[in-house]
This record gives structure tokens, sequence and C-alpha cells, in this order.
């Protein structure tokens, strides 16, 4: 199946084909040592990811607070610990990409299941992988400065006074649509055949969605959109807030992943190149 790509008044033909479905099962995987490999990686990618921001939010409530002469204005901010989040996605993403397809989600993984990009194996082995990385990651953070940790609240997600349930489980829905349906568009083997410097390119407008949500969802919920980034940071905190809270941070990601899954495999794709199909068919006659 070739896409005709129009540049000026000329038409370029280049050939893409999508990989085939990831069976559900595939005990081949469990021989390789790439798979391992894969998983090792997604580990120390969320460790990394949960060591760096979580500082970061602690460090700047440090930065703000009153009984320490700090000042509203003082510290990253909002807008800091966005970058710190959305920036470690790109870094990471970029680094691992070729050995896991940079996940660092459950969220992430369980959209690409969906899609049938990865195994039922690979998934749930990813997403224990992911979880057990962002515990170790709030760990070393929690080991090296536990009064810090402990009276700033451990970066551990809950939702925030004068937000109801539903809009706190609704502004994870849409934040983790956003990412997932930014990675699956990032990836897409049609426009990598279309476009050579996509593959490139494609941490860079994930790492930028997770930046954007967080600025419009920190107020919120402080933001999960990622159930191993909140898990970790509630298991090692474990205060009852946070865990009252942390159905929403992984009902919300799942709903979100699911939909992005859908809307794009299902209606962009698909659904897109069957209309097509159907015009072209219709034109010939």
């Amino acid at each position: 199946m070739a896409n005709d790509v129009e540049v000026g008044s000329e038409f370029q033909a280049k050939d893409y084909h999508d990989p085939p479905p990831a069976p559900l099962v595939d005990a081949q995987e469990l021989t390789q040592w790439s798979f391992y490999r894969a998983i090792i990686a997604e580990f120390i990618a969320t460790l990394l990811f949960l060591y760096i921001t979580v500082l970061t939010v602690i460090g700047y409530k440090s930065q703000v607070d009153p009984d320490k002469g700090g000042q509203d204005c003082d510290g990253v901010g909002i807008l800091g610990i966005a970058w710190a989040f959305g920036g470690m996605i790109f870094i990471l993403v970029y680094c691992t990409a070729g050995i896991s397809g940079g996940h660092i989600n459950p969220a992430v993984t369980f959209g690409l299941f969906l899609a049938r990009k990865v195994s039922l194996v690979r998934a749930i082995l990813y997403m224990a992988a992911q979880c057990l990385g962002a515990i170790c990651g709030c760990g070393l953070v929690k080991a090296f400065q536990k009064s810090y940790y402990n009276k700033y609240g451990g970066g551990a997600n809950s939702l925030a006074d004068g937000y109801s349930t539903g809009t706190g489980l609704a502004a994870e829905i849409i934040g983790t649509f956003v990412l997932v349906y930014t990675v699956f568009s990032a990836t897409d083997p049609k426009r990598n055949a279309r476009d050579s410097h996509v593959p490139v390119l494609a941490p860079l407008p994930i790492g930028f969605a997770v930046f954007m949500v967080h600025l419009a969802t920190i107020p919120i919920t402080g933001t999960g959109i990622n159930p191993a980034r909140s898990f970790g940071a509630v298991v090692m905190f474990n205060q009852d807030k946070p865990w009252d809270d942390h159905w929403i941070f992984w009902v919300g990601p799942f709903i979100g992943a699911a939909i992005a899954a859908i809307y794009h495999q299902y209606i962009l794709r698909a659904g897109a190149a069957k209309a097509l199909g159907s015009f072209r068919s219709s034109s010939a006659m």
C-alpha cells in the first residue's frame, strides 16, 4: 500500500508496512535476551524518571516554604516542575526507544497492548518493571532526604482541595488521552514512511505532551497520567489521603489510554483507510 505525498505540484509515493499484530502470548520472547534487556531498560528509566521529578517537586516545596523564609515566587514553580517531567520523558524515551520502545508508563504500555503492538506477557512484565522502578526511584529520594521527603509530601498525587472526584478523574482521562494519542501519532509507521525524520523527533512531541498536560492538571491532581509514577510515590509516602485518591491514578489513565488506542487505531487509521478506499472505488466507476 502506498501513501501519496504532495510536494509542490508533484507527488511522491513511498511504501509503508504496518508490523503484524503482536500475539497475545509469545512464549518465544521468554527465551530472548533482548526481551529481558527491554524489561531492565524500563525499570531503570522509570527509576530515573521518579528520582529526578520527585526531587524537583520536593525542592520546589522547600524553596517556597514560608517557615524557611520562602515566598510563592521562589523556586522553579509549576512551570519548572512541568519542564522536569516533560524533559525527563524526552530524554528517557530518546535513550530507551531502541531497546524497549521507551514506554516508562503502564498507561502507554496498556494502550499499545490494546492496539496489538506488544504481547500480553511483555505488557505485564513492563508494567511490573515500571512500578518497581518507580518505587525504587522514590525510595532513593526518601533515603537521601527523609525529613524533606516526609515534610513535603514525597511527590505523592492526591486530589486537590476544592475539586470533585469526577473532575480529578476527567483530568486524568483527558491528560492520558493526550499523551497516548501523541505516542501513537509520533510512532505511526505510516508517518515514518512519509517523513524519514519522524523517528528521530518522536521523543520530542511525547515530552512536550507530558509538559503541557502537567501545566493544565498540576493544580487539580498534581498530574498522574502515569500509574507507576503515582504508585511509586504513594507507596513510599504511605499516607491516608494519597491512598484514598489513588484509584483515580489507575482508572483515569487506563481509560484515557484505551480511548486513545481506539481513536487512533480504529477511527483515524482503519476508518480513514476504508473511507479513502471507498471514495477511490466510487470515483473509478
